[in-house]
């Protein structure tokens, strides 16, 4: 497809991070979408593939350097005419990419004045109350005297993060008075807040809209250890594409989506099932608002999902940005995917390349996890499919299973 054929500019920030992002640019290509790409890596450093798909690739010595990333939209702009699309995928980018929307007066995504409730814990609480969904009790951290308060109304444990994060990231469980002195002795500079301690298992609901908000695709993730002990603990890092979307998760996630006004849009919604009943919440089983993200989740995650749920999400994000609409059906079987993080540091009785022989056809991928994810999602990405739970636990087991000799 010559450049003449091509249609729509759409300018990727930080196309070659994660890796796999590639392929959302490969099936704009293919969609006759006009990609062009902005970042801090070489033109050497990207991936062949990755090079084919961009029309041209602007580098900036720092993504950081709003100058810089508003020169190569200026740059574009003079040489392909008026930019229709600026997108990143990726959380912290977010608002890079609704301050450029603003400058260049690009109305298919968010703008500055809109992304608050899409980066603020806070402000997505008032609109999970919109929709209709309990969510943890909270209040921004100011004061000791205002966080005893606040844990004499909801008790122990305190859940204290900031304001504007993701992935458990800087975020604590504090388990009684001396705790919340020894926090308040040296507070964060940045706004965070305090939250009731919730029992439960993260859901999720991700998926893609259209520009009237209407649910494209959609799956389900669980994740049953705490993602906060995983990043402060060491706690195994794994959890699992959910065969089909449960009834109560699928209500939970179109409402939030109409509450926030989402359209066109990968999203990524999280929950918490409730383990133990948790007065002015639910009970057990009770689905309870979390977090909203308007990007897809973290790591391998888009590639699970098409691995568990036989589609292709980055084709589907594709035809969502180029004609508004699903162009393919997919009606392959679905499985439980599963993805076991493992750590450097520990010694597991199953070599990674042990492990995948073990999985046999169930292996779908099995690689390293880029440094900058590393401490979240583990350093060695072990990724495969079942048809059943237990098989799941199995995987588990064996890939956390410690060489103690």
């Amino acid at each position: 497809m010559t450049k003449e054929e091509l249609y729509m500019n759409f300018v990727f920030i930080s196309p070659n991070f994660p890796e796999a992002y590639r392929w959302f640019c490969i099936r704009l290509r293919e969609n006759g979408v006009n990609v062009l790409g902005v970042g801090d890596t070489s033109y050497d450093g990207l991936h062949p593939d990755l090079k084919r798909a961009l029309s041209e690739y602007y580098r900036v010595d720092s993504l950081e350097d709003y100058d810089q990333v508003l020169r190569a939209l200026g740059y574009f702009t003079g040489q392909y005419g008026k930019i229709d699309w600026v997108e990143s995928n990726n959380e912290y980018w977010l608002e890079l990419d609704a301050r450029l929307r603003t400058d260049f007066n690009i109305t298919t995504g968010l703008k500055s004045n809109e992304i608050e409730k899409y980066k603020s814990k806070m402000a997505m609480k008032e609109f999970y109350k919109k929709a209709g969904l309990p969510c943890a009790r909270y209040a921004p951290v100011t004061d000791l005297e205002a966080g005893l308060a606040f844990a004499q109304e909801v008790g122990y444990p305190i859940i204290v993060k900031p304001d504007n994060g993701v992935g458990a990231i800087a975020t604590w469980k504090l388990k009684n008075a001396e705790e919340m002195a020894e926090f308040f002795r040296d507070p964060p500079s940045v706004q965070y807040l305090m939250e009731e301690y919730v029992s439960g298992f993260v859901t999720t609901y991700d998926g893609i809209c259209d520009s009237r908000g209407e649910v494209l695709f959609a799956a389900s993730h669980i994740t049953r250890n705490s993602i906060m002990d995983m990043v402060n603990e060491g706690v195994p890092t794994y959890y699992y594409v959910d065969k089909d979307v449960p009834a109560d998760v699928e209500a939970a996630g179109r409402a939030t989506l109409k509450a926030f006004g989402a359209a066109s849009r990968f999203f990524h919604l999280e929950f918490f099932r409730l383990t133990a009943d948790k007065p002015g919440l639910g009970t057990v089983g009770d689905i309870v608002a979390l977090e909203v993200n308007m990007r897809p989740a973290g790591g391998y995650t888009p590639d699970m999902l098409d691995f568990g749920q036989s589609v292709d999400v980055y084709q589907i994000w594709a035809d969502m940005v180029a004609f508004d609409e699903l162009r393919h059906t997919y009606d392959g079987p679905h499985s439980y995917c599963v993805y076991a993080g493992r750590r450097d540091e520990n010694r597991y009785v199953l070599s990674l390349p042990q492990l995948e022989a073990r999985c046999g056809s169930h292996a779908r991928l099995f690689t390293r996890m880029p440094d900058a994810l590393a401490g979240t999602m583990g350093n060695q990405v072990a990724i495969a499919c079942f048809d059943t739970l237990e098989e799941v636990d199995a995987f588990i087991q064996s890939a956390f299973q410690l060489d103690t000799v």
